[in-house]
């Protein structure tokens, strides 16, 4: 993805929560060499990598497969010490965007509808091996237990949510033609280096070119040491 993309979408993310009555922490708004001045004493930020992040998953197609997220919370997998014992997101979508498909073998995951369209989900049980099933697969809904066939599209209304345990493959964003989409995501600690299993020819984070100076750091670019 070029940075101007990067920026670009960024400055849409901040309208389209700003519309939304959404707030995110100041420092959603830290400028890059901000980071650097404070990174002392924003080691926890940079550990656990919150903040802004934005890919289209090496897809090349930012349109159709991506989104814009920021990290409120989050701790580490490996020491308890570090962070907040669970993760908080929010994923943002344009019309047409949506995930790639892939689990998760640690990560439990309830995915929100917070505000705009309709949260289009479909599900997929797999095997030990990451293996694609197609069987029922048996999820709860804000307490409430449901079964679906492996790839129904299931529709979330703002307000309600969906639980997500390890191994149920998921795609999910906005149902054609309701809009943007700011979704939720609240979770055990997210490790994206290590907990993502993707089932599409994709990678987690994008190669940036630089043709303008960041609008603000993405969370695998803050300061080193």
């Amino acid at each position: 993805m070029k940075r101007s993309q990067v920026n670009q979408a960024i400055r849409w993310a901040e309208e389209l929560l700003a519309r939304n009555n959404i707030h995110l922490p100041d420092t959603a708004a830290y400028a890059p060499e901000k980071w650097a001045q404070i990174k002392d004493q924003a080691q926890t930020v940079f550990k656990t990598m919150m903040g802004w992040d934005i890919t289209d998953f090496g897809s090349g197609n930012f349109d159709e497969i991506g989104c814009v997220l920021y990290t409120v919370r989050n701790g580490l997998i490996t020491d308890d010490s570090v962070g907040v014992p669970y993760c908080e997101k929010y994923l943002l979508f344009k019309e047409g965007q949506r995930l790639p498909k892939h689990y998760h073998l640690y990560k439990s995951e309830d995915i929100i509808n917070r505000a705009g369209g309709v949260l289009e989900v479909m599900l997929w049980n797999t095997d030990e091996e990451g293996k694609q099933l197609e069987t029922d697969v048996e999820i709860y809904m804000d307490g409430i237990k449901r079964t679906f066939k492996a790839g129904e599209k299931i529709h979330i209304l703002p307000g309600n949510s969906i639980s997500l345990t390890p191994h149920i493959a998921h795609i999910f964003g906005p149902k054609p033609g309701t809009g943007e989409l700011v979704a939720g995501e609240v979770s055990k600690v997210n490790d994206d280096n290590t907990d993502n299993y993707f089932m599409e020819p994709v990678g987690r984070f994008p190669t940036i070119q630089e043709d303008e100076p960041a609008y603000r750091l993405l969370c695998n670019e803050y300061p080193k040491g």
